[in-house]
């Protein structure tokens, strides 16, 4: 077996004609277009292909589940929810779960797939709970996408005394060549961003605890494309550009030795988790 390679999940901006992921400095342009606007337009672009994103996008491992939620917690608040992928599972624990997410097209998805969960529009730096409502904020896979200087102060605001905010991203593993294909076709070859996945809390948090889950998430092809159509780099391509790269995923899918007549593709998966707790 080939050696492991670094987890991935793209890179938190598009790769510049240089291969250069990551964040940019201040003043960098991506297409003519300025670094927050572009940022923007990046992080508002899932509701749009709500429906692709709910059919694309995987769950997450019971094993990280159970580290992040503290056992007294009973009520939290899922925010960046998206299409509810972590609200059906934290629902399915019997916690009273609140889905917080700004875009309107995720939001009705997310009424769709997780009927009777209460739904409200927000951000993480802009959370619509009163003071001291919930023991636990989640967020998934979208920590990356807020201001954590506005951020960190408004979920203490809504955690009751001893609450806990819990971050997770899911990641494949390039540990197989039709992987690191894949990664290259997307543009997100060889981007280990275990910074952006491990980020810093601070005060009035305590110091945060990490932990990486390995686990294997097995889908279909149909599937598959979807996880690629769903990525805010893809969705925000040119039409004509977005349709040859999903073009591409197609051809390895079909013609790849590794998954070639598969019906079912296994999927070496990490899931990057941290926690940190207010005093009580």
């Amino acid at each position: 077996m080939p050696p492991r390679r670094a987890a991935i999940d793209g890179p938190s901006v598009a790769p510049s004609h240089g291969g250069r992921t990551g964040p940019r400095r201040p003043g960098w342009q991506t297409g003519g277009v300025a670094l927050d606007e572009w940022h923007r337009q990046q992080a508002n672009s899932f509701g749009a292909m709500a429906g692709v994103y709910e059919r694309g996008r995987p769950p997450y491992p019971a094993e990280a589940i159970d580290w992040l939620v503290p056992a007294h917690a009973t009520r939290v608040a899922d925010v960046g929810a998206g299409t509810g992928k972590l609200t059906r599972q934290l629902r399915d624990r019997g916690l009273d779960v609140i889905a917080v997410e700004p875009s309107a097209g995720m939001r009705e998805e997310l009424h769709r797939a997780v009927p009777g969960v209460a739904v409200l529009a927000g951000t993480a730096e802009q959370i619509p709970l009163a003071e001291g409502t919930v023991d636990m904020v989640i967020v998934a896979q979208a920590w990356h996408w807020v201001d954590p200087a506005l951020a960190v102060p408004e979920v203490a605001r809504v955690l009751v005394p001893g609450g806990r905010l819990a971050l997770a991203w899911n990641r494949r593993v390039e540990d197989q060549q039709w992987v690191a294909d894949l990664s290259t076709i997307i543009g997100s070859r060889g981007t280990p961003g275990s910074s952006r996945h491990f980020p810093e809390i601070g005060p009035p948090f305590g110091p945060p605890e990490r932990r990486s889950v390995e686990w294997v998430h097995r889908l279909s092809r149909a599937e598959m494309t979807d996880w690629v159509a769903s990525r805010s780099y893809v969705i925000t391509l040119p039409d004509e550009r977005r349709s040859a790269v999903m073009g591409q995923v197609r051809e390895l899918l079909d013609t790849h030795p590794a998954l070639a007549g598969e019906d079912e593709i296994a999927l070496n998966m990490v899931t990057r988790c941290s926690r940190a707790d207010l005093s009580r």
